[in-house]
């Protein structure tokens, strides 16, 4: 069936696309926070009697939007009862899987000036819902994240979840540059108008939504606030890390591509939004040591972010030093590519199989070093733990990164160290929070 929806906030409705969809309907909500859902029969309900309670609070009307993405249990059940007895319920049925998915299909189809979503879970406290949407509301910003590392959150969650989360966010600053400290955290909020420009172009239907959507608007130029929150881990999640990761990774490779190749319309997404020109500092790559130096740096931050996050993964299945190879080398794939284009300025594909060859035997000269470190670390230790492990690896990754440089620079691309004419790298603008 199709549903559609009348306003009183002097938006436009958007017409609805197909959706099994319950729950009363009658005039445009304020806000709807889409609580998107896969078997869940357990948590959903406590959850969204919790929101539901805690919303009826606010000075403005508030949806609920229970988006259920190929459940197979109970949940499609429970969902359409509390959409049946509670007022601003609703329940919408998708038959694919995909969490990204599920706050498209929603976000697209609302009618509320303010769109939101949280993980079933209430792993954030509620209690900053209404300041992640005032900033929205009142014009100031156009995004809204809740951030575990902003000053003033309060996180409880076990060191592996942890160091993760930190990897990606390092991983994230390395090589997209941006400048939001947490794209993970499940609780963020966007105006329907700037959703309506960026929905669009956001490819991911899984986990790496919630960052592609954030990469989206800060190199558009549009305002991201954070807010601090109080997040406790949820020990019985069902999310799988590894899959969750390396479909990460595949996300940013995705979307760093679609952005160096420029063919993103984020100009015309400014514009359409009535913002004047975006101001860019324009700079091509540099030529000195010391320019080199600072951009080899921001690489190398985010391969060994990504490295440590590969070896955590990895060693969930091999040992330490299969796990310490096989991080190396995927990372080393992609400090080449990276160096390569961002470090030496060399664009285009001639030379590139050659420049991998090379920097594959550079590879070989890192494994050395870090899996000398980790010999010599189990013949001191053997009992030595993954803390330390990872320590001692981090260690000597970085001074293999040190040698990488050097050869890099005197061997690999030492032909190609000036940055071609008309080649120009535009640097991103620092989104404005709080």
């Amino acid at each position: 069936m199709t549903a559609t929806t009348s306003s009183s906030t002097g938006l436009t409705p958007r017409p609805r696309p197909a959706a099994e969809v319950w729950g009363s309907d009658t005039s445009a909500p304020v806000l709807d926070v889409v609580v998107p859902v896969y078997n869940e029969e357990t948590d959903l309900e406590p959850c969204v009697r919790r929101l539901h309670a805690h919303v009826a609070t606010f000075p403005f009307r508030t949806r609920i939007t229970v988006a259920d993405n190929a459940s197979t249990d109970a949940t499609p059940r429970v969902a359409a009862a509390l959409a049946a007895e509670l007022p601003d319920v609703r329940h919408v049925r998708l038959e694919q899987k995909g969490r990204g998915r599920a706050l498209k299909h929603v976000w697209t189809a609302s009618d509320a000036q303010v769109l939101a979503y949280m993980d079933v879970d209430l792993s954030t406290d509620l209690a900053a819902l209404l300041p992640l949407v005032a900033g929205l509301l009142s014009g100031h910003s156009d995004v809204a994240i809740g951030s575990r590392l902003a000053k003033g959150s309060h996180v409880v969650r076990g060191a592996k979840r942890e160091v993760i989360s930190r990897c990606y966010n390092l991983l994230l600053h390395g090589t997209l540059r941006v400048r939001f400290t947490d794209a993970q955290c499940g609780f963020k909020a966007i105006r329907a108008d700037v959703a309506e420009q960026l929905l669009p172009l956001v490819e991911d239907t899984g986990w790496f939504f919630d960052t592609e959507v954030l990469v989206l608007a800060e190199r558009s130029g549009l305002r991201i606030q954070e807010i601090p929150v109080d997040w406790v881990d949820d020990p019985d999640s069902t999310v799988d890390i590894v899959a969750t990761a390396l479909a990460d990774l595949r996300g940013i490779r995705r979307l760093a591509g679609a952005m160096a190749s420029g063919r993103l319309p984020l100009k015309e997404v400014r514009a359409s939004l009535g913002r004047g020109p975006q101001p860019a500092q324009v700079a091509g790559v540099p030529t000195s040591l010391a320019g080199q130096l600072s951009r080899f740096v921001g690489v190398g931050v985010a391969s060994t972010a990504a490295y440590a996050l590969l070896y955590l993964l990895f060693q969930e299945a091999v040992s330490a030093q299969v796990a310490n190879f096989l991080a190396l080398l995927v990372t080393a794939v992609a400090n080449t590519a990276l160096n390569r284009r961002l470090t030496f300025g060399v664009r285009g594909s001639e030379g590139a199989a050659r420049h991998q060859a090379q920097g594959l035997f550079v590879f070989l000269l890192g494994w050395a070093i870090t899996s000398g470190s980790l010999l010599a670390l189990h013949s001191g230790q053997p009992d030595a733990g993954r803390a330390l492990e990872l320590g001692v690896l981090t260690v000597a990754n970085l001074a293999a990164t040190v040698v990488r440089f050097l050869l890099l620079r005197s061997w690999v691309f030492r032909n190609r160290r000036h940055h071609r004419p008309g080649a120009e790298d535009v640097a991103p603008v620092r989104a404005e929070g709080a």
